[in-house]
C-alpha cells in the first residue's frame, strides 16, 4: 500500500517555476490539493488511468460516476479490473481497487447515469475530469457546468479527455470564460453513414453487410423487437445475418467483433494512448488546483499515427454557441420593495430596449406584458428566492430569469442582484 503520495508531488510544489504566479507558496498548493473535491466521469479505459493518476497525485477526495458494468473485453486495457469482476459495476470496482492501493484517498463510487443527479450534486465539486467516449454524455455534463456558472456564478473547470486509436485530445474548459465542449463539437468527425441503396443492392465492404442486417433485415425479421447491442443473443443473430450477406456477395472481413463495433459505433481504444491522455488530464487538474504552473490554454492534440505529433492551441468561444454563447446579464436592484411590474418596466423593458417582454422564472411566467393592464404589485423578492453568493457576499437570484420579447432573436437571461 502507498502511504505517502507527497513523495511524487512534493517536488512540483516545493517552489515557484519560471511562469508561476509570484504569490504562489508551497503551503498554498498543498492546502488546495488537500481540500479539493474531484469528480471523475467514466471508469473505463481513460477513467481507470485518471483515477490512478489523481490518487497518486495527492488528491484526497474523489468521486467517480459510471453506469456500465465490466465486460471480459475490457480487461486488456482497463487495468483496475480482474476476471472475477466481470458483470460488476466499473465505478465500484475501480474505486475499491484504488482505496486498497493508496491509503489516504477517499473515493465515493456512483453506479449511475450522470443524468441521475441534479445541479446541487455537481455544485459540491471543485473540478470535473471526463474520460468518456460518448458525445451525448460529454455534451450533457458540459451544459451542466455552464448552467451552474450562469445561475450561481460558480465556475467548476471541466477537463475533457478523448482518445481514438493512436490519437487523443485534452480540453481545459472554464464555463462561460473559455470555449465549452459545444463550441468544439464542430471539430468532431461525423459518424460514417452508408446510403441505403448501396446496402440493399450493391454492398462492397463488410460494414455494408453489417449495416444492411442492422437497418434493413432486423426490422423485417423482428418488427416488434428493438435491437439491443448489449444483448449477446441479439449480437449473435446480427452477426450471422451479416456473415450470410457477405458470403452471398463474396465479401470477407465480417467478424463478430466487427459487427459489434459497427452497430455500437465503438471507437478503437489503445491502452498506451489512454495513459498519455489521462496523464495530461491529471497534470492539468494538478496545476489548476495548486496554481504551481500555468494551465493549458484550451486544447492539446496528440497524434501517434505518424510518428508523434503533439500540439496545443487556444480555441475561441463561438459567439452563437447554444450553450455558452448567451451569458446571463446581471441586473442590480437597490431596494427589496420593488414590485414585479416596476422591475419589468424600469429594469427590463427600458434597460434592454424591449417592446413587450414576458419574464419567466423556474418554468413559469412571473410577468406577462400583454396582460400588463392589471397592476402586479407583488414584491419581486416574494416571487423569486435569493441566496447569498459566496464570491461577493451579495444576494443573488437563486435561478436565472428568462426574458422573451419579439425584439429578441434568443431569450435574454438575467441574474438579479440585490444590494
Amino acid at each position: 500500500m502507498i502511504r505517502d503520495t507527497r513523495i511524487s508531488t512534493g517536488y512540483a510544489l516545493q517552489g515557484a517555476g519560471p511562469f508561476t504566479d509570484k504569490e504562489y507558496t508551497r503551503e498554498f498548493g498543498e492546502t488546495e490539493l488537500g481540500r479539493a473535491k474531484i469528480l471523475v466521469v467514466g471508469a473505463g479505459g481513460l477513467g481507470c488511468e485518471i483515477l490512478k493518476d489523481l490518487a497518486l497525485s495527492s488528491f484526497k477526495e474523489i468521486d467517480c460516476i459510471d453506469m456500465d458494468t465490466i465486460e471480459l473485453s475490457n480487461l486488456n486495457r482497463q487495468f483496475l479490473f480482474r476476471e472475477e469482476d466481470v458483470g460488476k459495476s466499473k465505478a465500484e470496482i475501480a474505486s475499491r481497487f484504488i482505496k486498497q492501493v493508496v491509503k489516504d484517498v477517499k473515493i465515493q463510487a456512483h453506479f449511475n447515469k450522470i443524468q441521475d443527479f441534479d445541479m446541487e450534486f455537481y455544485r459540491q465539486f471543485t473540478l470535473i475530469v471526463c474520460g468518456l467516449d460518448n458525445i451525448e454524455a460529454r455534451s450533457w455534463i458540459n451544459k451542466m457546468v455552464v448552467d451552474i456558472a450562469m445561475q450561481h456564478t460558480q465556475y467548476i473547470p471541466l477537463i475533457d479527455g478523448g482518445t481514438e486509436g493512436f490519437q487523443g485530445s485534452v480540453k481545459v474548459m472554464i464555463p462561460t470564460i473559455t470555449a465549452c465542449f459545444e463550441c468544439y463539437k464542430q471539430l468532431i468527425p461525423k459518424q460514417t453513414t452508408y446510403p441505403l441503396c448501396t446496402l440493399a443492392s450493391m454492398p462492397r465492404l463488410p460494414e455494408h453487410c453489417i449495416e444492411w442486417a442492422h437497418q434493413l433485415k432486423w426490422p423485417k425479421l423482428y418488427p416488434h423487437t428493438k435491437f439491443d447491442a448489449d444483448d449477446p443473443e441479439h449480437v449473435t443473430k446480427m452477426y450471422r445475418m451479416s456473415l450470410q450477406r457477405a458470403k452471398d456477395f463474396g465479401i470477407e472481413g465480417v467478424t463478430k467483433a466487427k459487427t459489434l463495433g459497427v452497430v455500437k459505433n465503438i471507437i478503437p481504444a489503445i491502452a498506451s494512448t489512454n495513459a498519455v491522455i489521462a496523464a495530461a488530464c491529471c497534470n492539468e487538474a494538478f496545476k489548476f488546483i495548486t496554481s504551481c504552473n500555468p494551465n493549458l490554454e484550451n486544447i492539446m492534440y496528440y497524434n501517434g499515427e505518424v510518428g508523434v505529433v503533439l500540439a496545443s492551441d487556444e480555441y475561441h468561444k463561438l459567439v452563437d454557441c447554444p450553450v455558452c454563447g448567451n451569458r446571463p446579464r446581471e441586473v442590480v436592484i437597490t431596494t427589496s420593495q420593488i414590485t414585479v411590474e416596476q422591475f419589468a418596466n424600469e429594469y427590463v423593458k427600458v434597460r434592454f430596449s424591449l417592446v413587450e417582454p414576458d419574464i419567466f422564472y423556474n418554468g413559469g411566467d412571473i410577468y406577462n406584458f400583454k396582460n400588463g393592464n392589471k397592476e402586479d404589485n407583488r414584491l419581486l423578492v416574494e416571487v423569486i428566492p435569493f441566496e447569498e453568493n459566496s464570491n461577493d457576499g451579495q444576494l443573488h437570484s437563486k435561478y436565472q430569469l428568462i426574458v422573451v420579447d419579439k425584439s429578441l432573436q434568443n431569450p435574454l437571461k438575467l441574474i438579479v442582484k440585490l444590494e
